[in-house]
């Protein structure tokens, strides 16, 4: 969703006021996030739906504005999250989500996951047109990398945080790619349905996924054995 929001909007309005919005955005929710104590869906899913859009506008933005090629704010982005990575192993010894207890570890968290966003759009839009491989040929190319990243971990044994990392890490240009090729014109090789169609469409199944993940009795009852 956040890669064909992203591009809808950059071309509806001025892409300066668009990241503006964008950024103006991502600070409420993330502060509205911030304020509350435990996982509650809603709360962190729109936190993620504003980081999938402002973290591809981050990256659009450096190759549109700046000028800067798809292959260089890959490795940069790729850079920038090792090293929150690496102050977040060095501080806490440890990335497990299932360890973010505090505030500082939400703060990596967070952090982490906006390197990734921009990252995934990044190798995303470099697999398909730098190395001219195209959408679809990129959806099969991330979908192919986390397959093996699950047969590394079920047949031998990868650790499963750094499993869990890899797979994370590759659903983002997975995700963006499939926005890409199914919104995008024929000319770009795309299925042309339009991107403020897929936007919607996408918009949709969130709110009935979160919707699903907040009444669900099931959920709030690993919430509670959670919170205990």
């Amino acid at each position: 969703m956040g890669e064909s929001t992203t591009d809808f909007l950059i071309l509806q309005i001025n892409p300066y006021v668009a990241v503006g919005l964008g950024g103006i955005g991502l600070a409420i929710v993330l502060a509205l996030q911030f304020s509350v104590r435990r996982y509650i869906p809603w709360i962190y899913w729109l936190a993620v739906t504003m980081v999938a859009v402002f973290g591809t506008m981050a990256a659009d933005a450096v190759h549109i504005q700046l000028g800067v090629p798809y292959l260089t704010s890959t490795i940069f982005f790729l850079v920038v999250l090792a090293v929150v990575f690496a102050a977040w192993y060095k501080v806490e010894h440890t990335l497990s989500i299932h360890s973010i207890t505090s505030r500082q570890r939400e703060v990596f968290y967070w952090s982490a996951v906006m390197a990734t966003f921009a990252l995934g759009t990044a190798a995303g839009d470099m697999t398909a047109f730098t190395l001219h491989l195209g959408f679809l040929s990129s959806v099969l190319l991330f979908a192919a990398a986390i397959a093996l990243v699950s047969l590394a971990y079920w047949l031998f044994h990868l650790d499963e945080i750094i499993a869990f990392w890899f797979a994370y890490i590759l659903t983002r240009p997975l995700g963006a790619s499939v926005a890409d090729w199914i919104g995008k014109s024929h000319s770009s090789s795309g299925l042309g349905f339009g991107d403020g169609n897929i936007s919607m469409l996408l918009a949709v199944f969130i709110v009935i996924f979160v919707g699903y993940m907040t009444f669900d009795r099931r959920e709030a009852k690993r919430e509670r054995i959670a919170v205990r």
